[in-house]
């Protein structure tokens, strides 16, 4: 048996969200079968497992840097690392609070991870959550943070004891929310959210004291809660909170015969709510999101804005979603946007979708300038930011997105294989028909896009770009951060490495020199075509001289150039 932390070091907070995740792996269906609050769209579940997917996601490459160490990372460095993946990764009103939530902990567990810390890090996340709402409401996620926080107070110096305390404070909040919001009791259900919060509390139970707690929430005897659920033909049947959805109850969790609520912030009076959910990533100060926040209340409702430090998460239900995207703009600069068009049908939220075309593509791509190529190519585009590798709910979005019967999935990253394997085998699970091509490099995409043709055979196509895909060498030069060893010998900080199929090949003292060398190796085993992706900062004169030293050098080879806008690597180079 593995010995029970004392104290939330880096290596707890990794077993907890890696436990945090199978639990709401277990529980999504459920969750997102009682989600009825703000928008009865049935995803509460989903959106927070991808938000603590895309959190486990960050704290694990932070042990991957370690792996050559003799220690593991400090605890520091994994809570910043959790916090920011939930960040980065947040859907959905939920997820975007639970980021909040982990963001505000990670801001106290940084300094230690004892009991009287965690304490302190549990009421910094419950008050950060509710400042980062604009208008909170009472039994909602935020109301179970606040209880768990309040339950975990106390002198106790032992992490067991607090921990248990604030799951208990959670799981007996979470049985009131019937009763402090109206929706919530005619439906029959609890919170959505604070649900997804006790499981995440749960998680961290189990991770300090090796067991696993008790489901569900808590009445005042102890027992699990029971929720009386209406169905068809007005009977009533006790069914645990949190427990399979029994016949007559809708898709999103709403009972057959309970009324449909407004979104958060309109009033309870059944009408209609926002038309858009619009979600986007924002680089700004904080002196310009303190203006947009005031301006997208004004906009919409369901606001919550969280982050800090430049980076913020924005979440917002709109009528006007160019407007509220303006906003951003205006703040500063918004990506990774997401916009969802909700109508309102019988009185039930649904998704506006059109017919579905036969084929898309979807590509990921490192940095801004080829998104817009690959757009325009008609890709349907996931942009992996520096530090940002997207999640399999990100690339299970992005094949929605393009509604197609038929997708052709292009990860261009090998650390993306397996993530890139589970979207296709969640999206295949939707009805989807998707080939994976095993892309390694941004080039290698851009080759299999280039011999896409919709029109013919599925089979056929995928086999085409597999081999486009495939008869492509990649390349790329990267600064090197440190010294250390290499397969072309030992570096130091500040050197110019020249990678050719992911291994360095040049180590060089400057950019051109070392795009040259790397060039002549790539063509020595012949080429026709030869495809440069520039970096941001990157000059066009670079790509001048480099073009120059092909056709000087290299008889009947053609030169692409692209702007690839801001990616990790100043130069990606392809030989075809």
């Amino acid at each position: 048996m593995p010995q029970l932390p004392d104290d939330l070091d880096a290596v707890a907070v990794r077993t907890w969200c890696s436990l945090a995740l199978e639990a709401l792996g277990r529980e999504r269906a459920e969750i997102d079968a009682i989600n009825v609050y703000p928008i009865a769209d049935g995803d509460t579940g989903t959106n927070l497992y991808l938000t603590v997917e895309s959190a486990a996601a960050a704290v694990e490459a932070v042990f991957a840097a370690h792996e050559t160490g003799a220690t593991a990372p400090a605890t520091a460095d994994a809570v910043r690392a959790m916090a920011h993946g939930a960040l980065i990764g947040a859907r959905g009103n939920s997820g975007t609070i639970l980021a909040q939530l982990l963001r505000g902990m990670a801001g106290v567990l940084a300094d230690g991870g004892d009991a009287a810390h965690l304490r302190l890090a549990l009421t910094s996340a419950a008050d950060a959550a509710r400042q980062a709402v604009a208008h909170p409401v009472e039994g909602t996620v935020l109301t179970v943070a606040a209880e768990a926080a309040e339950a975990a107070r106390g002198e106790d110096p032992d992490l067991r004891t607090v921990v248990t305390a604030a799951y208990e404070g959670a799981r007996a909040a979470l049985a009131r929310t019937p009763e402090q919001l109206a929706v919530l009791g005619r439906a029959g259900v609890v919170d959505a959210g604070g649900r997804g919060l006790v499981a995440v509390l749960g998680a961290l139970v189990e991770t300090v004291t090796g067991q696993a707690p008790v489901r569900g929430p808590r009445t005042a005897s102890g027992n699990a809660a029971k929720a009386p659920v209406t169905v068809d033909g007005g009977s009533v049947v006790g069914l645990p909170v949190g427990g399979t959805p029994v016949e007559g109850v809708t898709e999103g969790g709403l009972p057959a015969s309970a009324p449909v609520e407004g979104p958060l912030d309109c009033p309870e009076d059944g009408s209609a709510g926002p038309a858009f959910e619009v979600i986007y990533l924002l680089e700004a100060r904080d002196e310009q999101v303190a203006r947009l926040r005031t301006r997208l209340d004004a906009l919409g409702d369901s606001l919550v804005v969280v982050g800090g430090d430049g980076l913020w998460h924005v979440h917002v239900h709109v009528d006007d979603a160019g407007a509220a995207v303006e906003a951003g703009v205006e703040a500063g600069r918004p990506y990774r946007i997401r916009i969802t068009h909700f109508a309102t049908e019988s009185g039930h939220d649904v998704r506006v979708q059109a017919e579905p075309a036969q084929r898309a593509v979807v590509v990921v791509v490192p940095g801004d300038g080829l998104a817009g190529l690959c757009t325009e190519a008609g890709a349907t585009t996931v942009i992996a930011r520096p530090g940002e590798p997207p999640a399999s709910g990100e690339l299970v979005d992005a094949i929605r997105r393009a509604h197609a019967r038929e997708v052709v999935l292009l990860p261009n990253d090998a650390a993306l294989r397996h993530t890139a394997a589970a979207a296709a085998e969640q999206a295949r699970t939707e009805g989807v028909r998707v080939a994976l091509v095993p892309t390694r490099a941004a080039v290698q995409g851009i080759a299999a896009l280039a011999v896409h043709e919709p029109d013919r055979g599925f089979d056929e196509d995928v086999v085409a770009m597999t081999a486009a895909a495939g008869a492509t060498r990649y390349a790329e030069l990267a600064v090197a951060e440190r010294q250390s060893w290499t397969m072309a010998g030992i570096c130091q900080a500040g050197d110019i490495l020249g990678l050719i199929d992911g291994d360095v090949a040049v180590i060089g003292s400057d950019v051109p020199h070392t795009a040259r060398t790397v060039l002549d190796r790539m063509l020595a085993a012949g080429g026709e075509l030869v495809t440069l992706v520039l970096g941001e900062d990157v000059p066009d004169a670079l790509a001048d001289a480099l073009e120059e030293h092909v056709r000087e050098g290299h008889l009947a080879v053609d030169t692409v150039v692209y702007r690839g806008g801001h990616q990790r690597a100043p130069l990606l180079i392809g030989v075809e």
